[in-house]
């Protein structure tokens, strides 16, 4: 597998995880300040959940690494 592949498998596994993790802990404030939306959340916690996202998605890209250097799959076509 090279850098190409893995780069790709792990930003697709990223933004995956991170638009889960997004509403995680998101707590609506009782009182909207003026100009900002009703549902905006107090605090976002963009940097934890970033951090989470990117240990997810590195997990995640180094299972599917280590699966396809041992052949459990493969992402090539089979050629007889």
């Amino acid at each position: 597998m090279g850098i190409f592949s893995i780069t790709v498998i792990f930003i697709i596994s990223w933004w995956l995880i991170f638009f889960v993790t997004l509403p995680w802990g998101i707590h609506v404030p009782e009182k909207q300040e003026p100009g900002h939306a009703t549902s905006a959340p107090a605090k976002p916690h963009l940097l934890i959940k970033a951090v989470v996202t990117t240990v997810i998605s590195g997990s995640i890209t180094g299972a599917i690494v280590w699966a396809a250097e041992n052949d459990l799959f493969s992402f090539r076509e089979m050629v007889q």
